[in-house]
């Protein structure tokens, strides 16, 4: 099995993570997308025609992308994926609930923040999506005080999902000490066998220079 990914991606953290807890082997592809190495005719063709990673190789010359998706599929049969319909259905509410809501907002604006994109543009801009990077974690911590995990009070793969970007809130200048329940699951999540430590700081060729 091969994971073409990018160490920076929070959304390849989610699928190195989930491997990570599963114990399950897998080669490591790196691909620099600040290169365009995404962009080749050959990965277009072959492995994501959006020029997207993460992509997983299950098996030689089968192809999966969306890291939600490749999520579902390595945690098909395993307790992080429940068997009951409707706590199925839950952790797939909270996986669309991360790529509507979560990675468009706190991940743009940690991305646009921490490679210097956030000054070309409008300061309006990245407050819109800051906001709404608070939005989603005031939804997270309306469910979490009641709850120790997000599905079934057990670890699953929605956990894996959502805990990607919101450990590394604080990058887009949303601080955890205003989400207390939100500070406790990530605390919770972290303590889970497997776990393998923060997300990696994007390269020197992902950063625009100041004029």
């Amino acid at each position: 099995m091969r994971l073409y990914d990018c160490a920076a991606s929070a959304n390849g953290y989610k699928l190195r993570h989930v491997l990570s807890w599963l114990g399950r082997p897998y080669e490591l592809i790196p691909v620099d997308i600040f290169a365009g190495e995404s962009h080749t005719p050959d990965f277009l063709r072959h492995k994501n025609p959006a020029g997207r990673i993460p992509v997983l190789e299950p098996e030689p010359g089968r192809f999966l992308a969306e890291s939600n998706a490749i999520l579902l599929f390595l945690t098909e049969d395993t307790p992080l994926l429940p068997r009951d319909a409707f706590e199925r259905a839950q952790v797939h509410q909270w996986l669309f609930f991360e790529q509507n809501c979560v990675e468009p907002n706190i991940g743009t604006a940690r991305f646009w923040m921490l490679t210097g994109r956030a000054r070309l543009h409008h300061p309006e801009v990245l407050r819109v999506r800051v906001e709404a990077g608070r939005a989603a974690l005031s939804t997270l911590e309306r469910h979490l005080r009641h709850a120790d995990f997000l599905v079934g009070g057990r670890p699953t793969v929605a956990d894996i999902g959502l805990y990607a970007y919101a450990h590394v809130a604080p990058d887009a200048d949303l601080s955890l000490e205003d989400f207390p329940a939100v500070s406790r699951w990530l605390a919770r999540v972290k303590d889970q066998p497997g776990h393998i430590g923060a997300l990696a700081p994007y390269p020197a060729n992902a950063m625009v220079a100041a004029t």
